[in-house]
């Protein structure tokens, strides 16, 4: 396993253990629209002949949470699998799907609004455990570990939790391939629309 998801897995799980006793943890999972970035295709002719944005298609996330209370403010570590797809038309007639699995691991900032509303903000770090391209011998992802950010807003109901939020992948990463002489370079940010349930396993802490 790579070191820096080694290192921030034992992290993280130990922020786990602190919030914990702090305040509470629970499990998470949901579904998400999502999409990533454009599909171009270069030649030694034309600089760039081919430039496809994509079609965003659904998604799915399952992981844990905790939850650090500060007051009206409050941090909330995660870590979260993710998997995601978009589809792709190469050569002007063939589609295919381009999947991503990856280990998503948000530490968010939030503050509690009126009653169970709240709004947050917060750095994802990623790391990339799979990219597939269908039919395409496609190259793993340039980097296994980049930064996205996400923000939204959630509402608690007791033991239960509904949040909708936007994640954006902000470093700049791509998978290369190559068909016929021509290069394709396709951008794995993710945009993700994601809407998630949560459950605290924990009790209320008084």
């Amino acid at each position: 396993m790579n070191k820096r998801i080694a290192l921030l897995s034992i992290v993280l799980l130990s922020t786990f253990y602190f919030v914990n006793a702090q305040s509470g943890f629970g499990i998470k999972g949901g579904l998400s629209y999502n999409s990533n970035g454009d599909l171009k295709e270069f030649t030694s002719d034309i600089t760039e002949v081919y430039k496809n944005e994509g079609k965003g298609k659904s998604g799915y996330n399952i992981g844990f949470y905790g939850k650090l209370n500060l007051g009206p403010i409050y941090i909330r570590p995660e870590l979260v699998y993710t998997k995601t797809t978009s589809e792709y038309e190469l050569n002007s007639t063939t589609v295919s799907d381009y999947k991503v699995s990856k280990l998503d691991m948000p530490v968010l900032v939030g503050i509690k609004l009126i009653g169970p509303v709240n709004v947050f903000v917060g750095p994802a770090f990623q790391y990339y455990l799979d990219n597939d391209l269908d039919g395409i011998n496609i190259s793993d992802v340039k980097n296994d570990f980049t930064v996205g950010v996400n923000i939204g807003a959630s509402v608690e109901l007791g033991r239960l939790g509904i949040d909708v939020r936007y994640e954006r992948g902000l470093s700049e990463n791509e998978s290369t391939w190559l068909d016929l002489g021509n290069t394709f370079t396709l951008d794995s940010r993710p945009e993700q629309l994601i809407f998630s349930l949560s459950y605290r396993l924990s009790k209320k802490k008084s």
